[in-house]
């Protein structure tokens, strides 16, 4: 049975897929205001830039018909939706798009103008993901065997994903295609969304842990490795889920390409380099144990989200607008 999307809108409501709740349970709950959906965004009900920035700007919506003062209520929301998460800059995007749409906006139309650009933004997303799927094609007919980290797949946009899009669209084509799926700690993103998605859309896969992926790496079982993105520097720089750092470093020392999948909006012209993007920490809890398993005693712990690779290290970036090569800049 296919996955309820992770983003919808119905009824004048915001409805998500509770991904954290994958895969034993498939859950989608009803949002009516905007702080539920700040909540649901930082909890990781929904995830994924493009998905993130979605959510957030159906949630800026909220309400808004029923307010006294629409733009207010408007600019609160907006405010706390993209202080939800620090590091997806598809959030900020979305939420500024919004934002530039009500400076040309009375009061009067101001709902219905900005509910109408956050089914543009849903929109184009989609057909983000399909030109992202039809570029990446070629790339994943000519090396099958690819690694992949996190979950960048339809459970992370509108639909098809952005890293997983080129891999379905290479299937549907008839290539022999196997994707090695790093688990992704500490909350297994991988194991429990993407081995999900490529399982129900009978993609082979072997699951491995992510400790295993420089050794299947470097023992020739991987043609390429491609990855999402939550944002990337105006360099090229790549913020990306925790541990995707050292699947590059490792498909540079092995000479296997390494691609970033993601749509033009997760390039962040206003941020320079890698370093200057702001990197989210996390509850240590997150790495003492999972759901609700302790598997270490209580002590101190580190629990960044993201990491950042090198534009060195990256082979291009397969977006809605074609595949853009070396050397990249701003």
């Amino acid at each position: 049975m296919p996955l309820p999307p992770a983003v919808d809108y119905r009824d004048g409501a915001l409805v998500l897929l509770d991904q954290t709740r994958l895969p034993g349970e498939v859950v989608q709950d009803v949002y009516t205001h905007p702080d539920d959906v700040v909540a649901a965004i930082r909890r990781l009900s929904v995830r994924g830039g493009p998905a993130i920035g979605i959510a957030a700007a159906y949630g800026a919506t909220l309400g808004l018909t029923e307010a006294r003062d629409p733009r207010r209520r408007f600019e609160d929301s907006a405010a706390a939706l993209r202080a939800a998460r620090p590091t997806a800059v598809n959030l900020m995007w979305a939420i500024d798009r919004l934002r530039h749409r009500a400076e040309q906006m009375t009061d009067v139309g101001l709902a219905d103008a900005l509910l109408v650009e956050a089914r543009a933004i849903h929109a184009e997303d989609r057909l983000a993901c399909r030109s992202i799927g039809e570029y990446g094609r070629p790339l994943v007919e000519a090396h099958p065997n690819v690694l992949t980290h996190c979950n960048a797949g339809a459970l992370a946009v509108s639909e098809m994903g952005t890293a997983l899009a080129p891999i379905y669209a290479a299937a549907r084509a008839g290539a022999p295609v196997h994707v090695y799926v790093d688990e992704t700690r500490p909350l297994l993103q991988g194991a429990r969304l993407t081995a999900l998605e490529l399982h129900e859309a009978g993609i082979a896969l072997s699951l491995i842990t992510d400790s295993m992926a420089a050794h299947v790496i470097g023992s020739g079982r991987v043609d390429m490795a491609i990855v999402g993105a939550d944002r990337v520097a105006a360099n090229g720089d790549v913020a990306n889920k925790i541990g995707t750092l050292g699947v590059a470093i490792a498909c540079s020392h092995f000479g296997v390409p390494f691609y970033v999948a993601c749509p033009y909006s997760t390039i962040d012209p206003a941020t320079a380099h890698g370093a200057d993007i702001p990197i989210e920490e996390r509850d240590g809890a997150e790495v003492l144990g999972f759901n609700g398993q302790r598997t270490a005693p209580d002590v101190s712990t580190y629990n960044p989200a993201f990491d950042v690779t090198p534009a060195a290290l990256v082979a291009g970036f397969v977006t809605e607008r074609g595949v853009v090569q070396p050397p990249f800049t701003p």
